[in-house]
């Protein structure tokens, strides 16, 4: 199979990377991505696992994919998918004010721009994640656009998930 990539941007901040999706470490993962894009939403900035921007959808993959390729301490560039229940992230703790509902499945896509990520959660502990992209081009800009994120906020700004 020939190497897929996408872009990754933050639309108010006019900042985008490339990744190349990791079809030989996680086929499935990559598959539902693939087949799923583009994806856009509100972007966040993860409280717990330091160095990550994340959106938050609705599942898209005919069933969940395995947990291929997966990691507890995701390296700068990394694109990560998560599952999780709505009522695991539905405490006023996460902050999320409308999409997270106890009922819920949200498919978490990420993004960790900086070093020293762990993936440890003091409500349910270790949340592994599958690593199904990199970034190949552009994080140090998308990294800076990154940590304004974290230091002015997120809100009205997106995050968008595309073909390249």
């Amino acid at each position: 199979m020939a190497e897929r990539f996408l872009e990754l941007s933050l639309a108010k901040r006019g900042v985008r990377c490339a990744a190349r999706l990791l079809d030989d470490r996680a086929p499935v993962t990559c598959a539902a991505v693939w087949d799923a894009l583009p994806l856009s939403g509100d972007v966040y900035h993860a409280k717990y696992a330091r160095n990550e921007i994340y959106a938050l959808f609705p599942p898209f993959a005919p069933a969940e994919p395995p947990l291929e390729n997966p990691t507890v301490t995701p390296i700068p560039g990394d694109l990560c998918y998560f599952t999780f229940a709505g009522a695991e992230l539905g405490t006023r703790a996460y902050g999320y004010d409308r999409e997270v509902t106890p009922g819920a499945t949200l498919v978490d896509l990420a993004l960790f721009y900086e070093r020293n990520n762990l993936l440890l959660n003091g409500d349910v502990g270790w949340v592994p994640g599958i690593v199904w992209g990199q970034v190949v081009d552009g994080l140090d800009a998308m990294a800076e656009a990154c940590n304004d994120l974290w230091r002015s906020g997120a809100a009205g700004e997106t995050l968008s998930f595309r073909r390249a």
